[in-house]
């Protein structure tokens, strides 16, 4: 649910979700990858002992 979540309100997996479907992948696969991003990030917040800092840039 976290990240059906996340596509909502994260416009960078969001982008990456709408580039990896226009592939041809499987959505359920992409969510799966979303999800392994998602505990990537609370682990580096975690082990920088600092709080999130997106600094994604997007394609102009």
């Amino acid at each position: 649910m976290c990240a059906m979540t996340t596509l909502k309100y994260d416009p960078q997996l969001k982008e990456y979700y709408n580039k990896k479907k226009a592939e041809g992948k499987n959505s359920m696969l992409v969510l799966n990858n979303i999800r392994c991003k998602l505990i990537s990030r609370v682990f580096a917040v975690i082990n920088r002992e600092t709080s999130y800092i997106n600094t994604y840039k997007f394609a102009s």
